[in-house]
């Protein structure tokens, strides 16, 4: 069964906005993706911190080896927190947030589908006819 979604009953001020929010969340997710790396990034710094207050210890260096490994290993990025702490803050406190509230706009205003605003574009800028832009098991010729 096909079905259009490009959703000819919804009007184009609610297809915009959903199509706003849809991509609202798609930079949400750009950023929480950033936020993991930034969380990775950091973790794998702190192990190779540890490798290099290692070598320095062995080389002689206890003084700076002991600064380091005291006031650098393991410490806080920001105000009590390590970096995985961010994150799920921001997992819990935001993007979770965000992405219940597209969902309900979804559900709410076009029954739950995804890229209206999409659907309609691959519509209207489509060659019909051409094999190469088929409108797709989705979307009705």
């Amino acid at each position: 069964m096909s079905t259009d979604r490009s959703r000819p009953d919804l009007d184009d001020t609610t297809v915009e906005g959903l199509g706003k929010l849809s991509e609202a969340l798609e930079t949400i997710e750009q950023a929480r993706g950033q936020l993991y790396g930034f969380h990775q990034h950091s973790g794998k710094a702190d192990l190779l911190l540890q490798d290099a207050v290692a070598l320095l210890r062995e080389a002689g260096h206890t003084a700076l080896a002991d600064d380091l490994e005291r006031d650098l290993v393991g410490r806080n990025v920001i105000a009590d927190r390590w970096t995985f702490q961010i994150v799920e803050d921001y997992d819990a406190g935001y993007w979770s947030v965000f992405r219940a509230f597209d969902e309900r706009a979804r559900t709410e205003l076009a029954d739950g589908d995804r890229h209206v605003f999409e659907a309609r574009m691959k519509q209207r800028e489509r060659s019909a006819g051409h094999p190469a832009h088929e409108a797709g098991p989705a979307l009705a010729d």
